[in-house]
């Protein structure tokens, strides 16, 4: 399935705007994600296994409220970064 990568998260990519992964949740598509792209995972997820606070992934336009979320192979998932600062 397709995922689109943010900004922030490009690093890990190699600035690749979207990439592929596999899986049949959220968790494990992040999994497969973290195979290709060591570290990315991290920064989705936090130590208790929860997708963290500035994070949103949506799938087919849908919020993904946790890693268990199931997926299709015709999704399209994004992961989205909020920004902060002052």
């Amino acid at each position: 399935m397709r995922v689109a990568i943010p900004s922030p998260l490009r690093s890990y990519t190699g600035s690749r705007e979207q990439v592929s992964g596999a899986g049949a949740t959220v968790g494990e598509l992040l999994a497969s994600l973290d195979r290709q792209f060591p570290g990315i995972r991290f920064r989705i997820v936090d130590e208790q296994d929860r997708i963290r606070v500035h994070i949103r992934i949506f799938v087919n336009r849908e919020l993904a409220r946790d890693l268990g979320r199931t997926l299709g192979a015709g999704d399209e998932v994004q992961i989205l970064c909020a920004l902060s600062g002052g």
